[in-house]
């Protein structure tokens, strides 16, 4: 039972954090924030690498503030919709955004559940990890950017954009929630309470304005997907420190070791169990284990929360997604940015 207990105290907060970002981003959603920026983004002067360029630093800003698993779900649709409004193909804009979220993820702690989950018994404030993350974070982004570029460079050929309406947002509660969230991720060292608090008053909020219907909220969060996968992690923590041999297979390894054990245990088991497993006792390199777990699931869809939720968006959207040609081009990603990421850091 002290295990369990051990793997729950470990585990609840990533879970209570992301379920407050989730609804910042639904409210921000209701008030049109995202499909605003989309439209305003694709009026942009310059062909289609000045909309992509734009569009991976939109999704890259909600991935860094706002969780990936938020900006998977609310951002997948607005590319969509700038890419079908510029008349440009698509598949450069949609595979990209579910690379750059998982990169992006490294930066701070509320970015990734895993962040959170392997930092749980050291928690250390939003600044002092990115102060250390993000010479890692900014190798893999650029790196993961240039690559799908490169691979439908021809999605980028596109002439300068004609007339577009731009879509209208509200000031309001969804602005001051991602005002919100950022001060609730960046300040304290222990985020997830405050991030809920944000969340839940936005909500109350947009309910009060008759703007939110109760369902969309829900749907958002989805709260049986996230307990059933609080269960799952908490119960591979718990065997993590009943079974020594898995709690310690990241405690002596070196950082490229370390990073690699990570890739592989987030394909074969979903990132988020793996950092429970993988952190049940002393880490000896946990910057390169979250490299590895963070960047890992490019490799697989089933690697990720926000790769599953990105599938399932971008068929309801109507959008042509291979898991396939997922995996082919995140063959070549990963081991790049992986070692981009390990050699920025300083690991050695």
């Amino acid at each position: 039972m002290s295990a369990l207990r051990q793997a729950i105290d470990q585990s609840w907060p990533p879970f209570v954090l992301v379920a407050g970002l989730l609804l910042v981003g639904a409210v921000a959603a209701s008030d049109g924030l995202f499909e605003a920026a989309g439209s305003r983004l694709a009026r942009l002067p310059g062909g289609g690498p000045v909309l992509f360029g734009t569009l991976m630093a939109l999704t890259c800003g909600v991935t860094v503030v706002l969780n990936l698993d938020t900006a998977v779900v609310f951002l997948t649709p607005v590319v969509l919709h700038a890419a079908r409004r510029r008349q440009m193909g698509e598949t450069a804009l949609l595979y990209g955004t579910v690379f750059l979220v998982n990169a992006s993820s490294l930066l701070l702690p509320g970015s990734n559940l895993t962040n959170l989950i392997v930092q749980g018994s050291r928690p250390v404030s939003g600044a002092a990890f990115a102060a250390r993350m993000a010479p890692a974070w900014g190798a893999a982004v650029v790196v993961t950017v240039a690559v799908v570029a490169w691979w439908w460079r021809a999605d980028l050929r596109t002439p300068e954009p004609g007339p577009i309406e731009v879509t209208r947002w509200r000031l309001g509660t969804g602005a001051v929630g991602v005002v919100g969230a950022t001060f609730a991720v960046l300040v304290p060292s222990r985020p997830a309470v405050p991030a809920l608090v944000v969340g839940i008053a936005c909500v109350a909020a947009q309910r009060a304005l008759r703007r939110l219907p109760l369902r969309v909220a829900w749907r958002a969060v989805n709260p049986p997907l996230l307990a059933g996968l609080f269960v799952v992690a908490a119960a591979v923590g718990a065997l993590g420190r009943e079974v020594g041999s898995l709690g310690h297979l990241t405690s002596t390894t070196g950082p490229w070791t370390t990073a690699w054990i990570g890739v592989a245990a987030a394909c074969l088991v979903n990132n988020l169990p793996a950092a429970a497993l993988l952190s049940s006792h002393a880490v000896a390199h946990g910057r390169a284990l979250l490299i590895g777990l963070d960047l890992g699931p490019n490799l697989a869809v089933s690697g990720s929360l926000s790769a599953v939720l990105w599938l399932r968006v971008a068929r309801a959207e109507g959008a042509a997604v291979s898991i396939r040609r997922y995996s082919a081009i995140g063959a070549v990603i990963v081991p790049l940015s992986v070692s981009a990421a390990i050699a920025a850091g300083g690991l050695r």
